[in-house]
């Protein structure tokens, strides 16, 4: 499987490349700008990673994201939810380094896991030989129970080492066998050719506008698929593409928020040109839905920062505040652990900011800028 650049019909792409380029470019220069831009880029992780779980057709909750990113779920995490939390530590992640290193060789293997393997099949596993550790006494004392929990891990080892050496892990260009792999992977899928493949097309469109190549990318990776079980590693990518192009350069865009706005029927259409104008309409859209989320912020952060007049400087009212701009959702414990107060005076903090409660539920309560 390979995907070609063909001849585009610029002149009925022109228009929304241009929209995209334009609100892009507003975009970023609002976050920088604005009083609010920190709190509305750390927002904006959260709901880009709750969206990259809806386009791929899972439903995952802002909020018990954000309560599992703080560490007080208020129920056991689901599989869907700690894929979100993945996205968004992969997020922040990329948001930490250079413009240009999440789509950079380096970049591009160490976010898809590539070049942890390559470091083990250059060096080896550094483990010892069979033979180490055919004596399976390996803890001394008079405990049997001791004796035998070291001598069970020691067979696990000793079998995962065989494993290794039969799966001949320098043979055929392919990775390590892994109990259980083949379940849930195509052994047939060959993840490297594919990623080589879409890497050359992310190569081949550095000429174009940012956005249209941005589209291409996307695209390319939609056609090529060339992680199984990592594909919302995609959208990632295509944020990355467009903050080391210099179009957004002030955060990591939420392209998922856009493309959550767009319809199916034009996002996975058999036409591509309505594929790739879908998603460039998605740029613009994520655009235009992230500065009515600053002019948002910023009306809620005036309105919350008239009530520190007369407080003293050691109040927690502006770290609260912060706290309340940076997420969604706030819960009481959340205020108390970041002000460091008691989960009462988080209460009392909130009731002086006015915030609004979205929970409406006496159990469990939560305030949130919405």
């Amino acid at each position: 499987m390979a995907y070609t650049i063909e001849s585009l019909p610029l002149e009925t792409l022109l228009p929304a490349i241009g929209r995209a380029e334009d609100q892009l470019a507003r975009l970023d220069e609002q976050v920088r700008r604005s009083p609010v831009g920190e709190g509305f880029v750390e927002r904006g992780h959260f709901f880009d990673a709750a969206a990259s779980m809806w386009v791929g057709g899972e439903l995952v909750h802002v909020e018990d994201l954000v309560l599992h990113d703080g560490r007080m779920d208020a129920r056991a995490p689901t599989h869907e939810l700690t894929i979100a939390h993945r996205i968004l530590r992969a997020r922040r992640r990329i948001a930490g380094a250079k413009p240009g290193w999440a789509v950079s060789e380096a970049g591009i293997g160490a976010l898809t896991g590539y070049a942890e393997q390559e470091r083990e099949a250059e060096g080896g596993d550094g483990t010892a030989s069979v033979d180490e550790t055919a004596d399976f006494d390996l803890l001394p004392g008079d405990d049997p129970l001791a004796q035998e929990l070291a001598n069970v891990d020691a067979l696990l080892e000793q079998s995962q080492r065989l494993i290794d050496r039969v799966s001949d892990r320098k043979g055929a260009g392919r990775s390590a066998l892994v109990v259980g792999d083949l379940v849930v992977r195509d052994a047939d899928w060959d993840e490297a050719d594919r990623l080589t493949q879409w890497k050359r097309v992310v190569a081949e469109v550095a000429d174009l506008p940012p956005t249209l190549a941005a589209a291409l990318i996307w695209e390319a990776w939609e056609s090529l698929e060339p992680m199984q079980r990592q594909h919302w590693l995609g959208s990632q990518f295509v944020s990355a593409y467009l903050r080391a192009r210099g179009k957004v350069a002030s955060h990591l865009f939420g392209f998922n928020v856009g493309l959550k706005a767009v319809p199916r029927e034009r996002r996975r259409s058999a036409n591509r040109l309505t594929r790739i104008l879908a998603l460039l309409d998605a740029m613009s859209a994520s655009a235009e839905l992230g500065m009515k989320e600053i002019a948002r912020l910023a009306q809620a952060r005036e309105l919350m920062t008239r009530r520190l007049a007369g407080r003293r400087s050691s109040s927690s009212l502006p770290t609260t505040i912060e706290l309340i701009l940076s997420r969604p959702i706030v819960s009481a414990p959340m205020i108390a652990k970041t002000a460091k107060v008691t989960q009462r005076g988080a209460l009392n903090l909130i009731g002086e900011l006015g915030v609004r409660e979205v929970t409406g539920r006496g159990r469990y309560r939560a305030w949130g800028v919405l």
